[in-house]
């Protein structure tokens, strides 16, 4: 079965392939990439699309408590949603990472709705500017 209607596109990170041509990403990894964009992005951020994004930046500094984590995981939810049509979302989970004091692990499991292949993506959400990502 062929994948190719799940798209290809620049990698995100944009960056050069080993024959110095712009670096694709296709398929299911074009998907990956699209959600981790869409999470790193802050609403307000892109001048020309000033609704694109997640509002989770929002909680840098805040309390790493349960309270924090629901919020993190509500503005996930509510971005890929919006954001990322090629999916459906089975679950968000955020909780504090207990290695980490400064950070929130959120636990996505999605699936892709052209192909229903189940992904699973941790995304970890530092509350601390500048550690980490």
């Amino acid at each position: 079965m062929s994948q190719e209607f799940l798209g290809v596109g620049w990698r995100s990170p944009v960056g050069v392939d080993e024959t110095g041509r712009i670096a694709l990403s296709s398929f299911e990894d074009s998907i990956r990439e699209s959600v981790l964009l869409i999470l790193r992005t802050a609403r307000g951020e892109r001048v020309m699309r000033p609704d694109f994004g997640s509002d989770i930046h929002a909680l840098v500094f805040a309390k790493n408590d349960m309270t924090t984590a629901g919020l993190a995981a509500f503005h996930v939810e509510k971005a890929l949603t919006r954001w990322e049509p090629r999916i459906e979302l089975l679950s968000v989970v955020a909780a504090p990472d207990q290695a980490e004091g400064n950070r929130l692990l959120v636990q996505i499991e999605y699936r892709v709705i052209s192909t229903n292949t189940v992904f699973n993506l941790v995304y970890p959400f530092y509350l601390t500017e500048g550690i980490g990502q």
